[in-house]
């Protein structure tokens, strides 16, 4: 049952077993074979399913294959905390949103402390009480949890300890399923799979990420997928991971990089991303991914494979937009301006703008890729008396 105030009580502590659990159950949720990018019309869907969801109706009470199970349709943005909020929930652990701004004005975003918890007070009282704990959870996500979270709460500068997330190193064992990237222009993906290196591919990253329609779908990392920037007033791209939130002298805490450095069950607080520029991220992580020299042409190859599966998302995304349309609401009016890229309500769900500029950038990844490969000649295997110029003409 619910508990009398908040919507649940924390019974348990996070720890590494609790975050490999979680790993693998975010792995479970949107696993497919390598070459499909499945997708999903709401986070719902994948959530009702007992093939995926190893927590499917844990709790015994049908609240995932019930009569009256709560719709949750997270955005990028949401989408994190709605996993993580959901493991919580399901398993008595701890939870917690933090207050953070968007920026602007050529500062980054910034947090002022504040906590919200599972346990504090929640005013859903009255969901609580029609139908019981799991109702009063979905109304919690849709409105409590939607409404303080947005792109903000994970472009916080990595020194900013009063953010939900805290940034993590550029290596195999850090980027696990749960680790989120924050791209600096305001968009959020999780990653969901890792693929290791073989003698005919590459190695593979793949992340999940929410639209403002609702869809949930799978993607590929590569450079047209996941964006970084620099710039200090975008805030602390990258990959990160939340903060445990645990409990300290009765209340509910998020734990500061000193408490993380020093927990055995964690230790994974690294700042150095802060250190590279753009070349150097995307340098670092094909290391990471790939550390043995790739053929040149078979890698280009998956670059142009990893642009497809981006025009067949782009597809997609015009089809809901014609759907939309097709209900007969009318015409989405259209912002002035920049504001085409951030604004609110049918345009921002359902126009494409940004997608396009993502497209746009893609396809600038694919026609840049034989200067790459001279670039980094050490990088690939290169063919025997062929120099990189003479690759690069090549590909």
């Amino acid at each position: 049952g619910a508990p009398k105030e908040g919507v649940w009580v924390a019974q348990a502590r996070w720890s590494r077993a609790w975050e490999n659990l979680y790993s693998a159950w975010i792995e479970a949720l949107f696993d497919a074979p390598d070459g499909e990018m499945p997708s999903w019309a709401a986070l719902h869907e994948v959530l009702r399913d007992p093939k995926r969801n190893l927590l499917f109706d844990h709790l015994g009470q049908g609240e995932d294959g019930g009569a009256r199970p709560p719709v949750i349709r997270p955005d990028c943005a949401d989408l994190p905390y709605f996993l993580r909020a959901y493991f919580a929930y399901k398993l008595r652990l701890p939870f917690g949103i933090g207050e953070c701004n968007r920026g602007g004005g050529g500062a980054p975003p910034s947090c002022n402390g504040a906590l919200v918890t599972n346990e504090a007070d929640d005013e859903r009282a009255s969901d609580r009480a029609k139908d019981g704990g799991f109702a009063a959870f979905g109304a919690f996500l849709r409105g409590t949890v939607a409404d303080k979270v947005h792109s903000g709460s994970a472009r916080a500068p990595f020194e900013e300890e009063r953010a939900d997330y805290y940034p993590v190193p550029l290596t195999w064992a850090s980027l696990r399923p749960g680790t989120i990237f924050a791209d600096p222009y305001g968009h959020v993906l999780v990653v969901a799979k890792r693929t290791p290196q073989t003698a005919e591919r590459g190695g593979s990253l793949f992340a999940v990420d929410g639209q403002p329609d609702g869809t949930v779908a799978r993607k590929r990392f590569w450079r047209g997928n996941f964006l970084y920037a620099t710039q200090r007033e975008l805030g602390g791209p990258g990959f990160k991971r939340f903060r445990p939130v645990l409990r300290r002298g009765g209340k509910l805490v998020r734990a500061g990089d000193e408490a993380i450095r020093a927990d055995g069950e964690y230790g994974d607080l690294s700042r150095d991303a802060q250190k590279l520029d753009v070349e150097g991220f995307y340098d670092a992580m094909d290391d990471v991914l790939s550390p043995r020299p790739l053929d040149p042409e078979r890698a280009m190859m998956e670059a142009i494979a990893a642009l497809e599966e981006q025009v067949k998302t782009r597809v997609q995304s015009v089809d809901n937009g014609r759907k939309w349309l097709a209900q007969g609401k009318g015409v989405a009016a259209m912002p002035d301006g920049p504001e085409i890229f951030e604004t609110t309500g049918a345009w921002e769900d359902f126009s494409t703008p940004s997608r396009d500029l993502r497209l746009l950038i893609a396809i600038d990844v694919v026609r840049g890729f034989p200067a790459r490969v001279e670039r980094r000649p050490t990088r690939y295997a290169m063919p025997p008396g062929r120099s990189p110029a003479e690759v690069r003409a090549a590909l």
